[in-house]
């Protein structure tokens, strides 16, 4: 069953690239990223897809100043690549300090949400539901899940501004 609002956000382990070096990799637990805190939360299928490069992730870009402004602690971009891929991604993209990549390779976090699809006929293999929501002291308070992997309207990041 997908997560829904008033649930808890399950106990969870995210990787990252640090700023030291190509080879910084580091680990974050759910507590870290969302206790105490109101993250701004989106999970898509994959670095460098099409909607995620076109749509998705430049949308966060061009909001996140806003989100924080509006009380959001942090922002959050959740996929099931290695922290490489998504470091690269971010340099690519442009991501910049205001959205921090963190990637769930095993998609334990992206199961335990309820929200992972099989992708291998598109060679993709396990990846996650395109969606987003808010997240107030590690409780979801809004979950938006696009109803196909190619939409990105409903978990954009201006139907989540328009949300906080």
């Amino acid at each position: 069953m997908a997560i829904k609002a008033g649930d808890r956000i399950p106990v969870s382990s995210f990787m990252w690239m640090g700023p030291d070096s190509e080879i910084d990799v580091r680990t974050s637990t759910s507590d870290e990223i969302f206790k105490g805190k109101k993250v701004a939360v989106f999970g898509l299928p994959g670095a460098y897809t099409p909607v995620c490069s076109a749509d998705h992730l430049p949308g966060f870009v061009k909001v996140a100043d806003a989100l924080l402004e509006r009380g959001v602690d942090s922002v959050v971009c959740i996929s099931i690549n290695d922290p490489f891929v998504m470091d690269a991604w971010a340099k690519a993209q442009g991501v910049g300090d205001n959205i921090q990549m963190l990637c769930d390779p095993t998609a334990a976090f992206t199961n335990a949400i309820g929200l992972s699809l099989d992708l291998a006929d598109f060679g993709l293999g396990v990846r996650s539901e395109r969606y987003s929501m808010i997240v107030d002291d590690g409780v979801v308070s809004t979950v938006n899940v696009e109803e196909s992997i190619l939409a990105c309207a409903a978990s954009s990041a201006d139907a989540l501004l328009a949300q906080v």
